[in-house]
């Protein structure tokens, strides 16, 4: 892809069209950054976009972003928001940022997608890849965007990349040499018109472009995978809770097996994992096939997998007070991934739930909230909506604040209970980011 002196408009100015714009900009490139926010969520932007000599406009798109050779969107823009249906009018070239970093990244790239635990698989895969010595960042919807790392990985290198189903939706050419799909289940659709197919369709796009060079690692024991899959032309790995399949990961109950062309290779006893719950093991499994695809040291991947820690802001410890421990899941954003949350406790919880709803079906955890929660304390714009659902199972109360939520949950909990921040819902009706959350909700427990 050559940028040199294109004028290069980038739709949304947070991490993602920040990245974009400065590699733009690095590259030779005239970036241009428009978003319609003008909150104090794009203020950091702002400074870093003033102080970087890159032209910008907030508040709202005005023509100059057709002004362009080719459009770069975030992945928090709609695809049928006027901009973007605009550019399409104009026949004016529309990519994902992924798509702007690929085309100048020389290493390897083993690209996570799914609806749940992506984060931690990708963090887990980096954690893994390193150990075995091999230099690899971790990158995409976790810590830094592709395109703020892209152009510093090496032909000997390796990314570790957390892909959206946003992100693949304008993809040309991104090919990742290895492509792990850990699940999919309802999430986004209002994204997509309230169709699931069309979310299915849209994650299964990250092997469009795969060929017989590289791998794909899928869950065998999701159905919605298994039965949409199209006719692939990489090698594929699998792995499973419950099947044993030739060529990939299964797990015998106490351990993980990588297994190819039907012989076992590998395995890992699970009770030396850091990282506890059965969606963890899955989890693990896949990045112990990623791993092994690439031939990596079956003594370092054993030693990646017993010493990572997990992820900020994914079933992390925060504190305990007087034997109530306070769990933060801030990025649990939607309801399988807080079924999931409850899954991983034995002891009472007290649940705060909410923040901006984009479409959850509260039923999925319904049984699982009658077993395990004492108390729901309802936050963000969802608050009515958790209420009106759960109120007639358990004690519902609706805060203002997670400060608020917090200092109650303090008051009531007592000895052996858990205090979890697993909102089910995206962070923007309030804060940020789902980071920015869970900061939030830390500093509030770190100040009782």
């Amino acid at each position: 892809m050559d940028i040199q002196g294109k004028k290069i408009s980038v739709i949304g100015a947070i991490r993602s069209g920040i990245g974009a714009a400065k590699l733009v900009k690095q590259l030779g490139g005239i970036p241009f950054v428009s978003d319609v926010d003008s909150s104090q969520r794009v203020a950091d932007s702002v400074k870093l976009l003033s102080g970087s000599g890159i032209e910008y406009e907030i508040g709202g798109h005005s023509g100059k972003v057709y002004e362009c050779d080719f459009m770069i969107v975030s992945p928090g823009v709609p695809l049928n928001s006027p901009v973007i249906l605009g550019a399409v009018e104009r026949k004016i070239k529309t990519i994902s940022e992924i798509e702007l970093a690929y085309n100048f990244c020389k290493g390897k790239i083993t690209a996570v997608t799914g609806t749940n635990g992506k984060t931690t698989t990708t963090s887990l895969i980096a954690h893994i890849y390193n150990t075995c010595g091999h230099k690899t960042y971790a990158a995409g919807n976790i810590g830094h965007a592709f395109s703020e790392v892209a152009s510093d990985v090496a032909k000997n290198e390796y990314v570790s990349l957390e892909v959206s189903s946003f992100q693949i939706d304008l993809i040309e050419k991104f090919r990742p040499d290895v492509a792990v799909l850990l699940n999919i289940t309802p999430d986004h659709l209002n994204r997509y018109g309230n169709s699931f197919k069309k979310y299915i369709a849209s994650k299964m796009q990250i092997f469009r472009n795969m060929n017989e060079k590289n791998s794909a690692v899928l869950n065998l024991d999701d159905s919605v995978i298994t039965s949409n899959l199209p006719k692939l032309k990489c090698s594929v790995y699998y792995f499973s809770m419950k099947h044993e399949p030739d060529n990939g990961c299964t797990f015998n109950g106490r351990q993980i097996v990588f297994r190819r062309n039907g012989k076992n290779e590998f395995s890992f006893d699970t009770e030396r994992l850091i990282i506890k719950g059965g969606h963890n093991i899955a989890n693990s499994m896949a990045a112990v096939t990623a791993a092994k695809i690439y031939g990596f040291s079956d003594k370092q991947i054993a030693e990646g997998l017993e010493t990572f820690k997990g992820v900020e802001h994914r079933l992390e410890f925060v504190r305990e007070i007087e034997g109530v421990r306070y769990i933060n899941d801030s990025k649990a954003t939607n309801v399988e991934s807080v079924w999931h949350a409850l899954n991983s406790f034995n002891q009472p919880v007290f649940l705060i739930l909410g923040g901006l709803d984009t479409g959850n079906d509260y039923n999925k955890i319904k049984d699982l909230v009658q077993e395990k929660v004492i108390k729901i304390f309802a936050i963000g714009t969802s608050a009515d909506k958790v209420f009106n659902f759960f109120h007639r199972l358990v004690k519902v109360e609706v805060k203002p604040s997670m400060e608020d939520a917090v200092i109650a949950a303090n008051k009531e909990a007592r000895e052996n209970d858990i205090v979890l921040l697993s909102p089910a819902c995206k962070s923007f009706d309030m804060y940020t980011s789902f980071e920015h959350r869970g900061e939030v909700f830390k500093k509030a427990v770190l100040n009782l």
